[in-house]
């Protein structure tokens, strides 16, 4: 195949043909054909030439051109596309107008010729065209065939890329091994076996509707992973059917699924005069029916989302009713008491009431009756006063008075102020002040103690020494091996004051040594700084420009005001 003037138009024409059926930028192709044509030139010149192949947009003609360049004498190994400074100077001329061989510097052409050729600067001349044997001719083909896959691959993952987290509507090719591989135009999707609802099943030809959960750009071609069973999915759904969510009217503020089940999605309104859950059920039920048929008869339960999280959680337990909640925010974790006829309700079938309001909320919930409540706060009661009555040498009615008052600790009737004492009936001034006494004397003999048993233990005096710790708390520390300042300073915060750690979707404990002081975090991150400071690991006029920083940069406080 030689690149005469008779074929020179068919190499545009067969650019815009193959671009026309693929789908692609036609420059992309004529530069394939480029390369390849390069590629078939080489082998006629030499491998190790620099060939290069342009062909021209409008009129088709392909031109051969060798390029050779000036590099460093060390650097001059390929004698075929490189020159020296030296070799290069026979050459370093004004080209003949008919040699058709230009210099190049920078990329324009150099127009004087006075001193030597510099480094990078490029020789281009003129080749004869190759003729191309039936090998060269298929090698070229092959070229143009991978470029434009690749180019092809390329458009299909930039077009399915802007669509993720969207629903797109497929046809059934084939199913291979519980996944099902689907038509979405121009590509092919995968949905998996666990990303159908149910056992649902499907024939060639079937109609799908699916959530592009992710497109990722791999090495056969973009894949594109699709889901019926992901959240997303159903609030897709909604927003598709209702005109309020898709207009920004109604927000869908959380999603939890069990596919195929039930499910549970909280809305919320930002106009007064339309009702969300009222909006998402639509005209006797048209609305959320029509979800509810595409995802295979799945009950959904449309929540009101509220700010207060005691107030949405007792509306995420619906229909259950619940009597009490109380928060722990710190550990992210909620208690709700229910009347003892409404426990199997509010846990649902296999706890699935329960681990979907879960989901919903992100708390960890603890569901207990009014009778195992009751029980529970009885037996906190008797504790107290236990302890009240062998501490401080109280009888029975006396220590339940001081429960009864709300103290939990010997440190509260140690350091309260004495008027909440005197608010007991019977209490005076005289016993408050000798039930003050007693406390602190029981307290101080506690931490002696403790201080004895760390010393033994092997706590060295700069940790005892230490400002922050009690005594108790380095008795704690010395038990886990903790007994200098410097065992003190490698501790992490979340190993003094506790915390969770998320592993596969489940939220799990992780204990502190100092957490059952009520060490919070904060807490434990400035003893650990300052024991860092007193060992002079942290320079703490870093420390204040960094704190310094907190306070004044702006972007933080915005962060802060949109939590």
């Amino acid at each position: 195949m030689a690149i005469t003037s008779a074929n020179q138009l068919e190499l545009l024409q067969t650019a815009e043909a193959v671009a026309r059926e693929k789908m692609i930028d036609p420059g992309l192709v004529v530069e394939a054909m480029e390369e390849s044509l390069a590629r078939a030139a080489k082998s006629r010149y030499g491998s190790e030439m620099d060939i290069r192949v342009a062909i021209d947009r409008k009129t088709g003609r392909a031109t051969f051109t060798r390029v050779r360049t000036v590099v460093e004498d060390d650097d001059h190994e390929n004698y075929q596309a490189e020159f020296t400074a030296e070799s290069a100077k026979p050459y370093f001329v004004a080209p003949k107008s008919t040699q058709n061989a230009v210099w190049l510097r920078d990329g324009q052409p150099i127009t004087e010729f006075g001193g030597a050729a510099q480094i990078g600067d490029t020789f281009v001349e003129e080749v004869p065209p190759v003729e191309m044997g039936r090998i060269a001719a298929q090698s070229a083909k092959q070229v143009i065939l991978q470029k434009v896959r690749e180019a092809e691959r390329d458009r299909q993952y930039e077009e399915f890329r802007d669509r993720a987290g969207t629903i797109i509507n497929g046809v059934v090719k084939r199913e291979e091994y519980g996944n099902v591989i689907v038509d979405v135009g121009r590509g092919e999707g995968i949905l998996r076996r666990n990303e159908k609802i149910g056992r649902e099943s499907y024939r060639n030809g079937d109609r799908i509707r699916c959530f592009i959960k992710d497109v990722r750009r791999e090495t056969r071609g973009p894949q594109i992973f699709l889901s019926r069973t992901a959240p997303e999915f159903m609030a897709e759904l909604f927003k598709m059917e209702v005109p309020e969510i898709y207009d920004g009217i109604i927000e869908i503020k959380a999603v939890a699924r069990d596919p195929g089940s039930r499910a549970k999605i909280a809305v919320i309104s930002y106009d007064s005069s339309i009702d969300p859950v009222g909006a998402c059920v639509g005209m006797r039920g048209s609305r959320v029916q029509a979800v509810v048929n595409e995802l295979q008869g799945e009950k959904i339960d449309i929540i009101p989302w509220n700010e207060d999280i005691p107030t949405f959680l007792v509306n995420a337990l619906q229909p259950a009713e619940v009597s009490k909640v109380v928060l722990d925010e710190d550990a992210e974790r909620i208690e709700v008491v229910v009347p003892d006829e409404q426990l199997s309700l509010a846990i649902g079938r296999r706890g699935q009431n329960v681990r979907l309001a879960s989901q919903l909320t992100g708390l960890d919930i603890d569901i207990m009756t009014e009778e195992e409540e009751s029980a529970r706060r009885q037996k906190e009661f008797e504790e107290r006063t236990q302890l009240f009555m062998d501490t401080l040498d109280l009888d029975e009615f006396f220590a339940q008075l001081l429960v009864s008052e709300g103290f939990t600790t010997l440190e509260e009737v140690a350091y309260v102020e004495l008027d909440e004492l005197l608010v007991i009936d019977g209490v005076d001034e005289g016993t408050a002040e000798e039930l003050q006494t007693r406390a602190r004397e029981n307290l101080e003999a506690q931490a002696k103690a403790a201080l004895e048993n760390a010393r033994a233990l092997g706590a060295e005096e700069s940790l005892i020494d230490f400002d922050g710790l009690t005594p108790q708390m380095i008795e704690v520390l010395a038990k886990d091996g903790v007994k200098t300042l410097e065992d003190f300073a490698t501790c992490a915060d979340w190993e003094l004051a506790g915390g969770w750690t998320t592993i596969d979707g489940a939220r799990h404990k992780d204990e502190g040594l100092l957490e059952p002081f009520d060490m919070s975090l904060e807490e434990a991150q400035t003893l650990v700084m300052t024991a860092r400071v007193l060992l002079g690991w942290v320079d703490p006029t870093e420390l204040e420009a960094e704190a310094e920083a907190d306070e004044t940069d702006p972007s933080d406080m915005d962060d802060e005001t949109q939590a």
